[in-house]
């Protein structure tokens, strides 16, 4: 049996989805963390720049459901890669 390979492929299929989401249209991190299980939404963003992507980020100031303000980012895919 092949030995676990944490990284390539879970950050891969992370890095798919996130794509996936954002050619839909913008979305926050909180959007992406919740919608689609990716805990670390900022890391995937800066792989797939690297790769060539262009995503714009937006900061702003979002609230939870206790009222206590949070920044976030706001991301959107530009154009294709």
């Amino acid at each position: 049996m092949k030995a676990f390979e944490p990284g390539s492929n879970a950050k891969a299929r992370q890095q798919r989805l996130i794509l996936d989401a954002l050619r839909d249209g913008p979305a926050s991190t909180v959007e992406l963390r919740e919608r689609l299980g990716v805990m670390h939404v900022g890391g995937r963003v800066m792989e797939l720049r690297r790769g060539g992507f262009d995503i714009e980020t937006v900061r702003k100031t979002i609230f939870d459901s206790e009222g206590r303000p949070h920044r976030s980012a706001l991301y959107r895919l530009r154009g294709p890669k």
